[in-house]
């Protein structure tokens, strides 16, 4: 049995609160699957990836990304016309990189450090680690 679901349908309490910390990532800012793992107190990369892939239609799903900025294999072009909707920062492709001709996002500034602990729940104060505090992350804007 899935744990994200149980048979009768229902969504798991894990894949709400996922889904209820992507909703909250600002247009034009972007957040890791480890960085809302972390946000979430539960689970990793994996478990946020597979609650994106059964339910992430329900959400801004583009602003779910890999930490190294390139977008998912057979999404490119659609992330890239919500990314240029957006205005969120984007890197051109490295001259000459074999298999890169799209662009990729510039996670220095697209990087979301997650939702405001004062305006809701937020799991990881209690489960571990604030992603704020991480390399590359800042305030919105920042």
């Amino acid at each position: 049995m899935s744990a994200m679901n149980d048979p009768s349908g229902v969504i798991s309490d894990y894949a709400d609160r996922v889904l209820q910390v992507v909703e909250r990532i600002p247009p034009g800012r972007v957040m890791t699957y480890g960085d809302v793992a972390e946000w979430v107190g539960e689970g990793g990369p994996r478990q946020v990836g597979r609650v994106m892939a059964g339910y992430g239609a329900a959400v801004p799903w583009w602003r779910v990304v890999r930490a190294d900025g390139v977008p998912l294999p057979g999404h490119e072009a659609r992330v890239l016309r919500h990314y240029r909707a957006e205005g969120t920062p984007l890197r051109d492709p490295a001259p000459g990189a074999a298999g890169r001709h799209r662009p990729r996002l510039d996670m220095r500034r697209a990087r979301w450090a997650g939702p405001d602990p004062e305006a809701g729940s937020h799991a990881a104060s209690e489960a571990g680690p604030d992603p704020a505090s991480e390399a590359g992350h800042g305030p919105p804007g920042g």
